[in-house]
C-alpha cells in the first residue's frame, strides 16, 4: 500500500489535525470534484445547465433536457487547456504552465417527438450518448529556495521513527535509516537508547529544499441517457454513467546542506498510478409553469470506484567521505547510498459523495434567456473501503478535513440573429472544513456561436482561479503545530472548447 508523506496541495491539513501517512484520503477529493461541461454553448453561459434544455450537455448533466429534443444532433467538441501555477515558497517565487490539446466531448441525440395532435400526456422523448472528459490532471509544479528552511525532512524522519525499534521501520523511514540520514541515539556508556533516533545532521546545519510535482492523467465518463416529454410542460429524465479514471504523478525532493555538513545533499523520489472504473446514476426534471420559465433538479448518486493503485519511491544521500562515529568503538565512512521501496499494489473501493443541484431559466422571448444553478455536495461523505489495507484512518482524514459546499453559476445568451453571446460566473466553495485560507474556485466565461440551418458553430473560453496550500513534509512542535515547509499555490487555468453541431 502506499506510504506516500508528500501531501496534494489541495488537501492541505490543519495544523491541529493528524497526519495519514497512507495518502488516501486525498484522492477522495481529487476524485470526487466534477465540474459541470459539456457543449462549448453551456461553458459559454458558465456552466449552466440544470434546468436549460435541448443541448448535448444535457446526457451528463440534466437527462430531463434531453426530453426538449425535437430533432436529432451529434456533435463533437475539441478543447485545448493552458494550466498555470504561480508557487511562492519563502517569499521566492516560481511559475509553471502546462498545456495540452483533448476532445473533451463528443454526443449523439436520437430524438423520437411524437406529433402535437397525437393523444396523451407523452409527447415523445430522445436518447443520448456521450463520451466526456469530466476532470483533468495534467499540471506541475513545485519550488526552488536558496533560502534555508526551518525544518528538514530529517525532522520528520526522527518524528515519525521516535518510539518504534529499527526493525518496525517502514516506507520513507525506513529508506532514511539504510541510507544514515536517521540514526539510533546512543547513552553515554555508548548503548542504544531503544526508541530514539537522531539525524545525522544536528540543528546547525539548514537545508535549501526544492521539489518538483507532475501529474498526469484524466477522468472520462461515457453516458447512456434518456428524456420524456409530457405535455411540453414536465420534463424527467434518467442517466447511467460509467466513469474511467487515468492518473499518474511523480514527485522529486531534494535538500541541499552544504559541503560542511555530514550529509551534503539528499533526494526522495516517489511515483504513483492509479487507474480504474466506476458507475454512477443521474435523475432529473425541468418544469414550466409558464411558457417563459424552466425550473431544474437533479440528484446525481455518488460514483461507485473500483480502483487499483501501484506505488514506489527511492532515496539517495552523498556523504562524501564523513567519517561517521556514533560510539567510541565504531567508525565508518560514508560515501553515495541510494535505497528503493518495493512497489506496493493495491486494490480499493471509492464512493465519491452525490451531488444535489436546482435551477432557473429565464427566457426573454426570442432575445436569449438568462440562467442560475446551484447544487450541494459534501466531501466528508465519501468513503474508502479495502481489503488491502486499513482505511480507518483515511476515512477518519475525510470525515475531519472535509466540508459540505454550496456551488452555483449563472449566465445568459443574447440572440441576434443567427448569432449568439454568450458570458456566465460559477463559484465553487471551499472545500476544506475549519481552515482560514480560502480554496474557493472563481470561474468566467465567455463565448460565440453561430447557427445557420442544420449546422452550429460554438466557441467558449473559460477562466477558473483558485488558491491551495501544500505541504511538502510535516513536522510537529510541543503544541501539535505543523512547522514543516508550506508553499502557496496560486492557479490559473484557461480553457478554450469549440463545438461544431450538426442536426438531422
Amino acid at each position: 500500500m502506499r506510504i506516500s508523506i508528500l501531501v496534494l496541495s489541495l488537501c492541505f491539513i490543519a495544523a491541529s489535525s493528524g497526519f495519514a501517512q497512507s495518502g488516501y484520503f486525498e484522492d477522495a477529493y481529487r476524485f470526487s470534484q466534477v465540474k459541470p461541461a459539456g457543449s462549448a454553448r453551456i461553458m459559454g453561459v458558465g456552466g449552466t445547465q440544470w434546468s436549460l434544455g435541448g443541448d448535448v450537455s444535457n446526457i451528463a448533466g440534466n437527462p430531463a433536457g434531453l426530453g426538449f429534443f425535437r430533432s436529432s444532433e451529434a456533435s463533437a467538441t475539441i478543447g485545448y487547456t493552458d494550466w498555470g501555477v504561480e508557487t511562492n515558497y519563502l517569499g521566492q517565487v516560481k511559475n509553471y504552465n502546462t498545456t495540452n490539446f483533448s476532445l473533451p466531448n463528443v454526443s449523439f441525440v436520437m430524438a423520437n417527438p411524437r406529433s402535437e395532435f397525437e393523444r396523451g400526456s407523452f409527447k415523445g422523448g430522445a436518447f443520448g450518448i456521450s463520451i466526456q472528459r469530466i476532470a483533468n490532471f495534467n499540471s506541475e509544479y513545485g519550488y526552488y529556495s536558496d533560502e534555508f528552511g526551518e525544518t528538514s525532512i530529517l525532522d520528520f524522519y526522527v518524528q515519525d521513527a521516535n518510539g518504534l525499534p529499527v526493525q518496525q521501520l517502514s516506507g520513507l523511514t525506513n529508506l532514511a535509516y539504510q541510507t544514515y540520514q536517521i540514526n539510533p541515539a546512543y547513552n553515554s556508556n555508548g548503548q542504544v537508547i531503544a526508541g530514539e533516533y537522531l539525524p545525522i545532521n544536528s540543528i546547525d546545519f539548514a537545508a535549501q529544499q526544492d521539489e518538483n510535482i507532475r501529474q498526469e492523467g484524466s477522468s472520462r465518463q461515457i453516458t447512456f441517457s434518456y428524456g420524456a416529454n409530457f405535455n411540453y410542460k414536465l420534463f424527467v429524465g434518467g442517466a447511467i454513467g460509467i466513469r474511467t479514471i487515468n492518473y499518474s504523478s511523480t514527485k522529486q525532493y531534494n535538500e541541499f546542506f552544504g559541503t560542511d555538513a555530514p550529509l551534503i545533499n539528499s533526494s526522495l523520489n516517489e511515483s504513483l498510478a492509479i487507474n480504474g472504473g466506476g458507475l454512477n446514476l443521474n435523475l432529473g426534471l425541468i418544469y414550466k409553469p409558464i411558457d417563459y420559465l424552466n425550473l431544474g433538479f437533479t440528484f446525481q448518486s455518488p460514483t461507485w470506484y473500483s480502483l487499483n493503485d501501484e506505488y514506489s519511491a527511492s532515496t539517495y544521500a552523498n556523504y562524501d567521505g564523513y567519517v561517521y562515529n556514533p560510539t567510541e568503538d565504531e567508525e565508518e565512512v560514508l560515501g553515495e547510498y541510494e535505497e528503493f521501496t518495493d512497489i506496493f499494489v493495491s486494490s480499493y473501493n471509492l464512493n465519491t459523495p452525490l451531488k444535489i443541484g436546482g435551477g432557473a431559466t429565464v427566457f426573454l422571448g426570442k432575445n436569449g434567456f438568462l440562467s442560475v444553478d446551484v447544487d450541494w455536495v459534501d466531501y466528508s461523505a465519501a468513503r474508502i473501503k479495502s481489503r488491502d489495507f486499513d482505511e480507518g484512518p483515511d476515512n477518519l482524514e475525510i470525515q475531519n478535513l472535509y466540508s459540505s459546499t454550496i456551488n452555483f453559476r449563472f449566465g445568459g445568451e443574447f440572440r441576434l440573429s443567427n448569432f449568439r453571446f454568450r458570458g456566465g460566473y460559477g463559484y465553487y466553495g471551499d472545500p476544506i472544513a475549519n481552515s482560514d485560507y480560502d480554496r474557493s474556485t472563481h470561474q468566467i466565461s465567455g463565448g460565440v456561436g453561430v447557427k445557420i440551418n442544420k449546422f452550429s458553430v460554438d466557441l467558449a473560453l473559460v477562466n477558473q482561479k483558485f488558491n491551495t496550500l501544500y505541504s511538502s513534509y510535516q513536522v510537529l512542535d510541543n503544541q501539535g503545530n505543523n512547522i514543516g515547509p508550506v508553499t502557496e499555490l496560486k492557479n490559473n487555468q484557461l480553457n478554450g472548447v469549440l463545438t461544431l453541431g450538426l442536426s438531422f
